[in-house]
C-alpha cells in the first residue's frame, strides 16, 4: 500500500468543490465544499435530512451532482480503473444475496476488481467472520452483516475508506473493535471518512469533523475545536465551605449551578477561581475544568439546521 516516508506515500484525499444535488424541488446538497485528508479519522455529522448519504453517494459516483464536483486523489470515482483498490465503502450492510455465503459474496467482488482470491480469507479473518465464512448471509444478524460489509470495504486494501453508520447492530465489543480498526487504518496513512448518529462514539473516534445542515457546510476542523468553541467554559468546585463560596460567587456576579455538594461555575478559568477562593480563605477539595461534550456542541451548532423538530408536550 505505498505508505511510509520512503515508499512513495500518496496523500489520498477526498475533495468536494461547490457540490450541489437537487431532486425535483428539493435541494439535498447546497454548494458544499470540504476536504478530507489522509492519516486521520474524519467524522461526517449532520441532523437527519442534512444530505450526508447523498454526499457519500456522489463521492462514490452512485449519484451525479447537479453542479460542482467531488474528487478522490484528484480523480472522479468513475475514472478509477479498479476502484476497490483505491476506495472501499460501507453504505448499506444488507446489500448481499441471502443465499450466498460470506466467502462467495466476497469472491465475486474480488474477481470483479482483479483482486487475489487469498485476500477474501484475509479480510474474513480480520473482521472475525472466518468461522461462519461458509454460511449463507441470509442467516446473519445485523452485526454480522455489518462486519461482512466492512470486509467488502477492506477487500482491495484501499487508500480511502468511507463508512456510513458502521456500528449499527454491533455489540459493545464490536463497537470497540471498529473504533480501533478505524484508528489503525488512519495511522497507516489512509483516508477514513465516517458518518454516524452516535455522537458519543464519534467523540472517541474522529479527530476531525465535517458538519453539515440542510445540505450546507456548518463546520470543518478538529473535533476538539468544535467542542471547545461551541460549549461554554465551566469549572467544577468542591469545598467544605460551600455556603461561603456561593456568597463570594454571588458577590462577583458569577454564573453557577449547584448539584451533589459541588458548584459548577461558567465563564471563568480554573486558575482565576482558585485565586479567588484562596483570597477569601476558602479551602478547595476539587477545582476541575469541565469540557463540553460533542453532543452538546452538535445540538448547539446544528439546532437551526434540523429539518424536523419534535413537538413539545403541553403541560398537564
Amino acid at each position: 500500500m505505498r505508505r511510509g516516508d520512503d515508499s512513495g506515500t500518496i496523500d489520498a484525499v477526498i475533495e468536494a468543490t461547490q457540490l450541489s444535488k437537487r431532486y425535483g424541488n428539493t435541494l439535498a446538497v447546497d454548494d458544499l465544499s470540504f476536504r478530507v485528508s489522509s492519516g486521520r479519522v474524519t467524522g461526517f455529522l449532520g441532523p437527519n435530512g442534512a444530505g450526508k448519504s447523498t454526499t457519500m453517494r456522489m463521492i462514490l459516483g452512485l449519484d451525479n451532482p447537479t453542479s460542482g464536483s467531488v474528487h478522490i486523489d484528484g480523480k472522479h470515482y468513475r475514472e478509477l480503473r479498479n476502484p476497490l483498490r483505491t476506495v472501499g465503502a460501507l453504505l448499506e450492510a444488507g446489500w448481499v444475496h441471502p443465499n450466498r455465503s460470506a466467502r462467495n459474496h466476497l469472491r465475486w467482488i474480488a474477481r470483479s476488481n482483479e483482486l487475489p482470491r487469498k485476500r477474501v480469507d484475509e479480510v474474513l479473518n480480520l473482521v472475525g467472520l472466518s468461522s461462519v465464512a461458509s454460511k449463507r448471509a441470509g442467516g446473519f444478524s445485523l452485526g454480522m452483516l455489518q462486519r461482512l460489509g466492512i470486509a467488502s470495504a477492506l477487500l482491495g486494501d484501499p487508500e480511502v475508506l468511507l463508512f456510513d453508520e458502521p456500528v449499527n447492530g454491533l455489540d459493545p465489543e464490536g463497537i470497540h473493535w471498529i473504533r480501533e480498526l478505524m484508528h489503525t487504518l488512519a495511522e497507516e496513512g489512509r483516508t477514513v471518512f465516517v458518518s454516524s448518529h452516535l455522537l458519543s462514539e464519534m467523540a472517541q473516534t474522529a479527530q476531525d469533523l465535517v458538519v453539515i445542515g440542510r445540505g450546507k457546510l456548518i463546520y470543518q476542523g478538529t473535533t476538539d475545536d468544535f467542542v471547545s468553541n461551541a460549549t461554554a467554559q465551566s469549572v467544577r468546585i468542591r469545598t467544605p465551605q460551600l455556603g461561603e463560596l456561593k456568597t463570594v460567587l454571588d458577590r462577583r456576579e458569577l454564573t453557577f449551578t449547584e448539584a451533589d455538594g459541588s458548584v459548577t461555575v461558567f465563564g471563568s478559568e480554573a486558575a482565576a477561581l482558585g485565586d479567588l477562593a484562596f483570597g477569601e480563605g476558602i479551602t478547595l477539595h476539587e477545582l476541575s475544568p469541565q469540557r463540553g461534550s460533542l453532543e452538546q456542541a452538535f445540538m448547539q451548532i446544528t439546532g437551526e439546521a434540523v429539518e424536523f423538530h419534535a413537538e413539545e408536550r403541553p403541560a398537564d
